[in-house]
């Protein structure tokens, strides 16, 4: 039987739009090349072909660019301590001074001396530091993903192309990554609105490193500002007793011992590793009047930005302490950019990486501080959060 007609040419067409609808979202795809890397909605695209780019880049730098010892041999020898029954934190030790990161640190740094082997699979811990790379990446991007703020093309230089990045993680093995992934989590979470898990995840940072306590004055303010201090006192409650419930086996040891070694503020700062302040003469550097000013102005700014940068509704700062159903007028409901611009100028105003901010400032500027046996690297956490660009203070 002769085929009706024009069936034929319905089941060749059968495939027709389709094909069709392709090779058009093609089309617009290749006209538009030239907005991938500038637009932000397409912050999602460039991100996942970044990811598996640092798959090959991470895989290349840990076979083909030597390990440096610095830090990695002293956290095993100070949790291997842990486990030989040790709980008296004055008692901890690695071959570059005592243990001063808080009980966070020993606990994710335990679990790392198991699984490699106690701490002597270098390689081993060098893919997980990659993994914890990969996975910081994903954080962020998914931070920038809510801003719609910075385009694509930046990406490329703070990951890719950086070899400090690179080296923080996956050639050091340094604890600040590791902080900092937890931070960036918390971060995600105020953006979700999920403020008690997003508190508890910056209190565990904060145990893993206390450099991360250089964001609290911009958590702190986000919490007045959207809960006032009826509703902020629950969620600083949550954040020490996390803090207290990871110290407790240490704590019941040694309190003393461990809040002082753990939270201790009476370290001295080297001078020969200083990257901002090396054009200062060294007698200038180790003055406590130059400890103390850097203290004063760090504070001085932090009241300018809350006075004229965060704060703009008509009520004074005061008028934060209030829930924000009495106040005189509702705040304005937090955007991503709020979030993000007030936590990041924590940062910037803690001191720029590499140097020597407001955890050097405290530091210098407490009584009693004490030389300790491990060398200091420039600049902790925040050296760690500047080799992003995205925090813009590179």
């Amino acid at each position: 039987m002769a085929p009706a007609p024009g069936s034929g040419l319905r089941r060749k067409g059968a495939a027709g739009p389709g094909s069709g609808s392709l090779r058009q979202a093609l089309r617009r795809a290749w006209q538009e090349k030239h907005r991938v890397l500038v637009a932000p909605q397409y912050t999602g695209l460039v991100a996942a072909w970044l990811c598996l780019a640092e798959v090959g880049v991470t895989h290349w730098v840990i076979h083909g660019v030597a390990y440096t010892e610095i830090d990695w041999k002293a956290y095993m020898d100070e949790v291997e301590g842990v486990v030989n029954g040790t709980f008296d934190y004055t008692q901890l030790k690695g071959d570059t001074g005592p243990l001063v990161y808080p009980a966070g640190f020993v606990y994710i740094f335990l679990g790392l001396y198991y699984i490699t082997s106690r701490g002597t699979n270098i390689r081993l811990a060098q893919y997980l530091f990659a993994a914890l790379y990969l996975v910081t990446l994903l954080l962020v991007f998914r931070i920038y993903s809510r801003t719609r703020k910075v385009p694509p093309y930046v990406f490329f230089f703070m990951c890719c192309a950086s070899y400090r990045i690179h080296s923080i993680y996956i050639l050091r093995l340094f604890n600040d990554p590791v902080a900092m992934a937890i931070l960036f989590l918390a971060v995600n979470l105020f953006l979700e609105e999920r403020w008690s898990w997003g508190c508890c995840f910056f209190s565990l940072a904060v145990s893993v490193k206390m450099n991360v306590l250089l964001f609290a004055p911009g958590l702190l303010f986000l919490l007045l500002w959207r809960f006032g201090l009826p509703g902020t006192i629950p969620k600083l409650s949550l954040c020490a007793l996390l803090q207290v419930v990871l110290g407790l086996p240490f704590l019941l040891e040694n309190p003393a011992g461990y809040v002082t070694r753990s939270f201790d503020l009476g370290r001295q700062f080297l001078f020969k590793w200083t990257v901002n302040w090396r054009f200062l003469p060294e007698e200038v550097f180790q003055h406590r009047a130059f400890h103390l000013a850097l203290l004063a102005a760090h504070l001085g700014a932090l009241g300018l930005f809350a006075l004229h940068r965060w704060h703009r509704s008509e009520g004074s700062l005061l008028s934060l302490l209030k829930d924000p159903a009495e106040r005189k007028s509702p705040p304005q409901p937090l955007t991503a950019n709020h979030i993000l611009t007030l936590e990041l100028a924590m940062e910037a105003r803690a001191g720029q990486p590499g140097g020597h901010g407001l955890e050097e400032a405290l530091v210098r500027a407490s009584p009693g501080r004490v030389a300790l046996g491990r060398p200091r690297r420039p600049g902790g956490a925040q050296w760690l959060f500047g080799s992003f660009p995205h925090t813009g203070l590179g």
